[in-house]
């Protein structure tokens, strides 16, 4: 008989519904299961006094209510939350308890879902790594020995252990799909606009957006439902879908022209024959399905690396700008460097960069635009081990790894376009290897419909790790 963890979150929506298990039920279920099984790095903090109340609060399901009503879930420690610690995965942060909540947890706490607590996550969001000082390391529970991905790891990871059935990501470079392809999970990061940012607004050149990460396609369109819309004074928006995400997972895609490439975008690198097998499977796959392949060249140039590079580092040292010297003096050597590289450019020269970045964007999506969806792997290799991308003590060592590890990734966050990972394949040795979808820009009904068809045809939701 399958436990509540071993649900989906929608089943356990519904058993919600039907009052065969009540929030505070469903809470205690996976309270009990992150106090004994979260040798993963999944939380930071768990805000069980808050859980509390937030069950008590959940007395009647209203009519209209999200089908997550009452489920469990967790919010990124880069999310101000009310009242409980946020760190940023920061030493600088460790003791931080804001005062308000964003977008990302207000829409979360409106839709009648209950955070768990705060998930694990690099200093700032920056690496595709999450080994902060404020936690011990996010890791696979396919193989504890290796990283869970970043900057969503923490995320990750707790899904994938069965920690919540769902949690909230979010992605400036791949942040999402990172994580989702480390730990054999569903990770979608929305087209710009989709999500609001407020009231932070910190993003200057519209790189990272919050977003779901789930064990089927299903979960993330009815997270995505929670979290999509816009607020007053959202600097840029995408256009409102008059139907639900959710119902875009029951409708046939139809036979969509979906082109494909592998050389890496943002770092000459070789790719992991794994992950090249995971590629051409899927391409197979979705010629079985009806689709058509073609083959495309790269859409963004070489020129255009070291211009995300000049937006990535002035991004990090925003971070850091109002640090006093003694705060300054607890950041991770990898931010120092960045931060340098940032405030080593000057005004003027940013700007030129977010138009240049923006211009290459233009190019690729006109590029683009003939094919319903793009198919390329997720990353050039499976998860590697903890420690193994990381360098203290060469930060611009570290910072290549990172690029040859994720050559993809970042791509879809200049577009602009959504982007989903899906968990395809798995290695002999059981590592999971995702592969990654791409859509035009404000089409995720559509890709949620072709990621459904995959998932039916695919099959990995009988997948579970070692220790579930």
């Amino acid at each position: 008989m399958a436990e509540l963890h071993d649900l989906t979150a929608l089943e356990q929506g519904e058993l919600l519904h039907r009052c065969e298990v009540s929030p505070g039920e469903l809470a205690e279920h996976y309270l009990d299961r992150i106090a004994r099984l979260d040798d993963v790095g999944a939380f930071v903090t768990v805000a069980e006094e808050r859980i509390s109340t937030c069950a008590r609060e959940l007395a009647v399901k209203p009519v209209g209510a999200s089908p997550l009503w009452g489920v469990p879930t967790a919010i990124k420690d880069l999310n101000l939350t009310r009242g409980v610690r946020t760190t940023f995965g920061s030493a600088v942060y460790s003791d931080f308890v804001p005062e308000v909540s964003d977008n990302v947890t207000l829409s979360i706490e409106a839709a009648g879902m209950i955070s768990l607590g705060k998930t694990n996550t690099p200093e700032f969001g920056s690496p595709c790594y999450t080994e902060p000082d404020v936690a011990p390391p996010a890791v696979t529970p396919w193989d504890r020995t290796r990283i869970a991905g970043g900057s969503s790891g923490g995320a990750a990871a707790a899904v994938a252990a069965g920690l919540v059935p769902v949690a909230q990501g979010s992605d400036g470079g791949g942040s999402i799909r990172i994580p989702a392809s480390c730990c054999g999970l569903v990770g979608l990061k929305p087209t710009r606009g989709r999500i609001s940012p407020s009231p932070m607004y910190g993003d200057a050149a519209g790189l990272a957006t919050a977003g779901p990460i789930a064990r089927s396609v299903r979960d993330a369109a009815a997270f995505l439902d929670v979290l999509a819309g816009r607020r007053t004074g959202d600097p840029f928006w995408a256009p409102e879908e008059q139907l639900p995400f959710l119902d875009a997972c029951e409708r046939p895609p139809g036979r969509l022209r979906i082109a494909r490439f592998i050389e890496p975008l943002i770092a000459e690198t070789a790719v992991d024959a794994e992950c090249v097998a995971a590629w051409e499977n899927a391409s197979t796959l979705l010629e079985s399905l009806g689709h058509e392949i073609v083959d495309i060249p790269r859409p963004l140039p070489v020129e255009a690396v070291a211009v995300f590079e000049t937006v990535w580092a002035v991004g990090t040292a925003m971070s850091v700008v109002n640090l006093a010297p003694e705060q300054r003096a607890l950041i991770r050597p990898l931010t120092r460097w960045l931060t340098e590289r940032g405030e080593a450019v000057s005004g003027p020269a940013f700007g030129l960069a977010i138009a240049e970045l923006r211009r290459y964007a233009a190019v690729a999506l006109e590029a683009l635009a003939p094919y319903d969806a793009v198919l390329t792997p997720t990353l050039a290799t499976p998860p590697p081990k903890v420690g193994a991308i990381r360098d203290d003590a060469d930060p611009a060592r570290d910072f290549q790894a990172q690029k040859e590890f994720t050559p993809w990734t970042s791509a879809w966050n200049v577009t602009g376009m959504p982007a989903i990972s899906l968990p395809l394949h798995w290695t002999p040795g059981g590592l999971p290897v995702g592969v990654m979808l791409a859509a035009r820009p404000a089409e995720e009904s559509l890709l949620l419909s072709l990621s459904a068809q995959i998932e039916a045809a695919a099959l990995w939701d009988h997948r579970l790790p070692p220790g579930w």
